[in-house]
């Protein structure tokens, strides 16, 4: 393998991961397991990427800054073959994963159990068991096909093939075997996750595999905020013999001087910090990659819990907002063409309801967001909130204080967001194929030593690190094919 260079006052290091994002943190453990000594390097004076939590409104109210609810990172095989317990780390499990409510007061609820599921769902209440119960009964074999990347050669071909005749399907085609409207709000309200519009293909698969999570494994969240996950990741980094460095960006190669590298950024800042180095076909390559729309997230300090209508909705960790499999449709489709979405569909998570670490004692707070075009400035609060109180009438007059970030915010926060997208780059059919590129190792570069490991890599957006796993897999392959 070829070194690359850096300045010439550099030492040289084995192996540096720039960003210490789940993916970044994951492929320097995998690393480091393997013993070769690995420097991180992040921007920020905190690590985490989007794993950061902080007093965003008022002293005493810990809020995640950015992702919250985690059924991939319980799920994950890279995370499950750590330790991670014993570094802190402990998930808090609502009754209820999910409750989707409805204008009659009522709610559809995804619990673990899928009978209790069906409860909920009237007259669909077998079409949903159909549906998901192949994919509970063979959890863990299909996350692991879904997890890899798209070019491999499955273990369990038959199972990946069953799931794709369904996944590859839009949310509204596969939404029309059910009956009722709870059912089908209840799966549209997955799909929207994907941030497609859902009458896209593979816009179901996200549904599937989000309510199949809840099933199996549940939608739990950290005790004391999304930050354990990577104060975790970090403490076992470390006991490995991994070194941590915060405050120091890297702009250019040039900076570093190490055998290995590894970038958790996407292809835009891939393209500023290494471009040069690149072959012209590789450059091109990078440059038609597509970013989705963004996200407007709002943190509420509140004085007492959300006064949700239904009852299931006090017992959900995570609520949908937005009733009907054609009203959220209608809402994804506006961000979709470039509009704000005048009822938009709202992602709520209630932690402190469950984990009094959150907030002062008989406080609580609240984080939602909802999508909007790519960059917006514009700010979403008045219409999040309007749809919170809409299931849960007298909920603005619980609000303490509220911290807005807009999609432009969330991109000057974290460089990663490129126009509020969190996810990394739209997962389409296409990029979920040619992530970020097509080809057979989408995380090697076009320069030797040099991996891709972000979230703009396969298997895409979500906390389960196994962008940074796949990476340091192909990093020493390399290696020891090399050596």
């Amino acid at each position: 393998m070829q070194a690359i260079i850096g300045g010439e006052n550099d030492s040289m290091a084995e192996v540096v991961v720039v960003g210490s994002g789940p993916n970044g943190l994951a492929a320097a453990i995998v690393m480091a397991r393997e013993g070769w000594p690995v420097t991180v390097v992040e921007s920020a004076a905190a690590i985490g990427g989007g794993l950061r939590s902080a007093e965003l409104t008022l002293p005493g109210f810990t809020h995640d800054i950015c992702s919250a609810v985690h059924p991939l990172a319980v799920a994950s095989p890279c995370f499950a073959e750590l330790p991670l317990a014993e570094h802190g780390l402990h998930w808090v499990h609502a009754p209820l994963p999910l409750a989707h409510p409805f204008d009659d007061g009522t709610a559809a609820i995804l619990a673990r159990n899928i009978e209790e599921t069906g409860e909920s769902l009237g007259p669909d209440a077998e079409t949903w068991k159909n549906l998901f119960s192949p994919l509970v009964a063979d959890w863990e074999p299909l996350l692991a096909e879904i997890l890899a990347p798209p070019l491999h050669l499955p273990s369990h071909p038959l199972l990946l093939a069953r799931f794709g005749h369904t996944g590859l399907r839009s949310a509204t085609g596969v939404a029309e075997r059910f009956r009722g409207m709870r059912a089908a709000g209840l799966f549209a309200g997955l799909a929207a996750h994907s941030f497609l519009p859902l009458e896209k293909k593979l816009s179901a698969a996200f549904a599937l595999v989000l309510g199949a999570a809840g099933h199996a494994v549940g939608w739990p969240f950290p005790r004391g905020g999304a930050q354990k996950i990577a104060d975790a990741l970090t403490s076992c980094l470390q006991g490995m013999g991994g070194e941590i460095c915060t405050g120091r960006t890297i702009s250019n190669l040039r900076q570093l001087r190490a055998k290995t590298v590894f970038l958790d950024v996407t292809p835009r800042q891939l393209l500023e910090i290494a471009g040069e180095r690149f072959s012209k076909m590789y450059r091109n390559r990078l440059r038609q990659y597509r970013y989705g729309p963004g996200v407007c997230k709002v943190d509420w300090a509140l004085a007492e819990p959300i006064p949700w209508r239904a009852e299931a909705c006090r017992r959900a960790g995570t609520v949908h907002l937005g009733a009907t499999l054609e009203e959220i449709a209608a809402g994804e489709g506006q961000v979709w063409a470039g509009k704000h979405a005048r009822q938009p569909f709202v992602l709520l998570t209630q932690p402190s309801r469950f984990d009094p670490t959150r907030a002062p004692a008989g406080r609580h707070t609240g984080w939602a967001y909802c999508h909007v075009p790519s960059g917006s400035n514009e700010d979403m609060s008045a219409a999040i909130e309007a749809q919170v109180e809409r299931f849960a009438p007298g909920f603005r007059d619980c609000i303490l204080a509220r911290q807005v970030r807009t999609a432009a915010g969330y991109e000057r926060y974290n460089a990663n967001y490129i126009g509020g997208d969190i996810n990394g780059g739209v997962q389409d059919l296409w990029q979920c194929v040619a992530r970020p590129v097509f080809a057979a190792h989408p995380y090697r570069t076009s320069v030797p030593g040099l991996y891709l490991c972000s979230s703009a890599t396969p298997p895409g957006g979500g906390v389960h690190g196994m962008c940074g796993w796949h990476a340091a897999q192909a990093a020493l392959q390399t290696l020891y094919r090399n050596a």
